[in-house]
């Protein structure tokens, strides 16, 4: 039996050859400019997002860390063809090979307007760009706002054509225009402008978002949706003016006028001061000329009318006549008018002559000698009514009256008040007591001694036999 080959082979384990293929791998493309088509897109809960990158032969699988992915500022989704940066390693764990991608662009001007279009039909979708959200202008604002990079043209651009037109005051709220940042400072001037209190600086009437020219990548950070969003919640008018005529961004869509240029911003948000003060003066002249000729025409209508008018003769001529007549029937009417009264009086005096008088006087004496009588025989039947009324009345008190018990044998003590007394114990030694009786007055002292009060029995006086007993008092 012969002894088995020996095999001049280095072992090694599974860990030890991923890290040595890692470390291949590594070295070997430490960094790398890929192209491709995105696939399979996942946004983690960890905040990593996972990828595969893939053209028509092959796939490559991609992973963003979270510290990374905020710098990617358009949407990964599946089918968008993009340029990334980055190195690529190992993933022992399932023995495949992938990309850290550390910076990640869409490639070319076909994908930046794809996804240019893609994020335009969204926002319309939420309708941030209806005409019914757009704000007028105000015709002479008295502040205005420009965003913009304080380095730049654009601003003197601005001014020197706000200063031609008409001189206003400019608040400028300086921002980067292009690169990394540069849409959430817009977006933060946008907001803060917004935000100004109504202080000792005036808040703008109109706002002007401006940049120069520029390609498609230059003007990205206007096609970012925080900057879109913050131009349609503006409640400042919002002019956008970014690039020359030709370009176009998704402010432009969202603000509430668009100019071709930063210098026709500065032509919408002001009149030409120069073009006003003519305006005004000839709309002055016009005035004066409609009040001059109104005028004129008022004094011809008042020459037509004055000579139509009757002079004052003419106008009086009638009321004369009529006052003359009037005045020579006068006499006469006041002639028989006194005949008229004249003869009133004398048919009124036949009326009151001596024998109708004497006649009137009979009737009057009969009718009050006959009241005469009618008032004594009524007075007499009162004077009998009232007889009788009196002597019942004598009668009902003399019934009432204790002096009726006072002749029947009883008396009426008082005390020395005047009080009547009811009872004995009511009585003390000494008092001195008012006896009435039916026929006069005695006066009583009380000498203190007194019996035993009688019982109801013996109090009970005897009837007679076959008698009624005395009865009751009343």
């Amino acid at each position: 039996m012969t002894d088995a080959p020996r095999i001049n082979v280095v072992e090694l384990t599974v860990s030890e050859v991923s890290a040595a293929l890692k470390r291949t791998i590594e070295d070997g493309f430490g960094y790398v400019r890929v192209r491709g088509e995105l696939g399979n897109v996942k946004y983690h809960t960890s905040g990593h997002v996972y990828l595969d990158l893939k053209d028509d032969k092959a796939c490559l699988a991609g992973v963003i860390w979270r510290n990374t992915s905020p710098r990617i500022k358009i949407k990964l989704e599946a089918g968008l063809e993009v340029v990334v940066t980055g190195r690529i390693t190992t993933y022992p764990g399932q023995s495949k090979y992938q990309i850290v991608i550390e910076t990640l662009e869409p490639a070319g001007v076909g994908a930046l307007m794809a996804l240019l279009e893609e994020r335009k039909k969204k926002l319309a979708a939420e309708g941030l760009f209806d005409a019914a959200r757009k704000q007028l202008l105000p015709f002479l604002p008295d502040v205005i706002g420009v965003i913009t990079s304080p380095t730049g043209a654009v601003i003197r651009d601005i001014l020197h054509r706000l200063a031609d037109r008409f001189p206003r005051h400019v608040l400028v709220w300086p921002v980067k225009v292009q690169g990394d940042g540069a849409a959430e400072q817009i977006a933060a001037a946008i907001y803060g402008f917004n935000a100004f209190p109504f202080g000792r600086i005036p808040r703008p009437d109109v706002l002007i978002v401006a940049r120069g020219g520029g390609s498609l990548e230059d003007l990205w950070c206007f096609n970012e949706e925080i900057v879109v969003r913050a131009a349609a919640e503006s409640m400042i008018p919002l002019i956008s003016a970014v690039g020359h005529e030709t370009d176009i961004t998704l402010i432009d869509f969202a603000a509430d006028k668009r100019a071709p240029t930063p210098t026709a911003a500065a032509e919408m948000a002001v009149p030409v001061r120069a073009d006003l003060i003519g305006q005004i003066n000839a709309l002055g002249a016009r005035q004066f000329s409609c009040w001059q000729r109104g005028l004129d025409q008022r004094r011809k209508d008042l020459r037509s009318l004055t000579r139509a008018l009757p002079t004052a003769d003419r106008l009086l001529e009638r009321q004369r006549q009529s006052l003359d007549m009037l005045g020579e029937r006068l006499p006469q009417a006041l002639r028989t008018n006194a005949h008229q009264h004249e003869r009133k009086f004398a048919r009124t005096a036949a009326r009151f002559g001596p024998q109708l008088l004497r006649t009137r006087i009979a009737r009057c004496v009969e009718r009050v000698s006959a009241l005469g009588d009618r008032s004594r025989r009524a007075e007499k039947i009162l004077r009998l009514r009232r007889g009788d009324r009196l002597a019942t009345a004598a009668q009902l008190l003399a019934a009432f009256s204790y002096r009726g018990v006072l002749a029947r044998g009883f008396a009426l003590v008082r005390d020395g008040e005047g009080r009547p007394l009811r009872s004995a114990a009511a009585v003390s030694p000494g008092s001195r007591m008012d006896i009435e009786f039916s026929d006069g007055r005695v006066g009583a002292v009380a000498d203190g001694t007194s019996g035993a009060a009688p019982s109801s029995a013996a109090a009970k006086p005897r009837s007679r036999k076959g008698g009624p007993g005395q009865g009751s008092l009343f």
